[in-house]
């Protein structure tokens, strides 16, 4: 059956996504942008944060922000960020019921990946693996885990 999907075009479904292959990277940039652009409106970030996140200059980052401005290819590290910064997203929409999932990630957190700093400031300090590990401290305090 899977090899009757593939003959149609339709990619085996075990098979997980990744951010290797650049035509990938291609076909995906544009709505990994459009999700970010709206996470970082949603989270109140500024520049210079939605910048260091997604790991690029603030004049990279002023590049991409507009909508619609051609195709843009990501890199795999910045595919990597925008699928875990979008997944702490969603976890923390599934658990917070009421806009405290947006300003979670700008508020002082004593949790021991934080010490007292924002997730977003921690986030960038720590880079991918700290936002790892922030995606597996929201799972976990929801009960995803």
């Amino acid at each position: 059956m899977v090899q009757a999907l593939e003959q149609k075009g339709i990619p085996n479904p075990v098979t997980l996504q990744g951010f290797a292959v650049e035509a990938d990277r291609a076909r995906l940039a544009g709505t990994a942008l459009k999700a970010y652009r709206r996470l970082v409106e949603q989270w109140g970030l500024t520049s210079a944060q939605a910048a260091a996140l997604l790991g690029v200059s603030v004049s990279t980052w002023e590049r991409l922000k507009p909508e619609g401005e051609g195709r843009r290819t990501l890199s795999q590290d910045q595919m990597t960020r925008v699928s875990v910064l979008i997944g702490i997203y969603k976890g923390l929409h599934l658990l917070f019921a009421d806009a405290m999932a947006d300003r979670w990630p700008m508020l002082p957190n004593t949790g021991p990946l934080f010490a007292g700093r924002t997730p977003v400031t921690s986030m960038i300090e720590g880079g991918i693996p700290l936002m790892l590990d922030t995606r597996r401290y929201v799972d976990a305090v929801r009960g995803g885990l």
